[in-house]
């Protein structure tokens, strides 16, 4: 059983960082390509970025681009966020997912797609 627990939310202003830890049971970052959504108030959950096990492809939502930043560390069984300039719109729950594969985990879709149980993350304007 695959367990991902996040950390690290909070309020904070517009343009201000914050990083987001998702600690995973043993040998889960080594074994499944990892990745965050986040879901707004009102909308459906969306996929935000997502790396591979060998930490050399990503998958990125257009309007994060150059402001969030996916990486992992193996060793640690940890995946982390890093949110730059944030805006209230991006204001939201954030989901650690973890899954098979890169493509898997980007659909989210899917009966092979573990999550964590989602951390808030409040930008005031």
């Amino acid at each position: 059983q695959v367990q991902l627990v996040e950390s690290g939310g909070g309020l904070v202003q517009a343009g201000d960082s914050l990083m987001l830890s998702c600690a995973a049971s043993r040998r889960t970052c080594s074994s499944y390509a990892m990745g965050w959504f986040r879901q707004a108030p009102g909308k459906e959950r969306e996929f935000v970025v997502a790396i591979n096990r060998s930490r050399g492809t990503t998958f990125t939502l257009d309007s994060v681009k150059g402001r969030f930043t996916i990486s992992r560390d193996n060793a640690k069984d940890t995946v982390y966020l890093q949110l730059n300039s944030l805006k209230p719109e991006d204001t939201a729950v954030y989901y650690c997912a973890a899954g098979p594969t890169l493509g898997t985990v980007q659909r989210g879709a899917s009966v092979e797609v573990y999550w964590g149980q989602g951390h808030q993350v409040t930008v005031s304007s």
